[in-house]
């Protein structure tokens, strides 16, 4: 951890900053299953919403 004496004797402490790194864009296959997660919860909030408004 660097550590900093600041005027006054005060210790101050800072947090170490993680590593950087570059993102990769998704690939076809990471597209194609985010595409099907985002259908099947669309489906389920519809569901969800659907069955609200019968039991209302």
């Amino acid at each position: 951890m660097p550590y900093v004496n600041e005027e006054g004797g005060r210790l101050n402490n800072y947090a170490r900053e993680p590593e950087v790194y570059k993102a990769e864009p998704p690939s076809s296959s990471d597209k194609r299953n985010y595409l099907i997660l985002g259908t099947i919860g669309g489906v389920l909030l519809v569901g969800v919403m659907a069955i609200a408004f019968v039991v209302s």
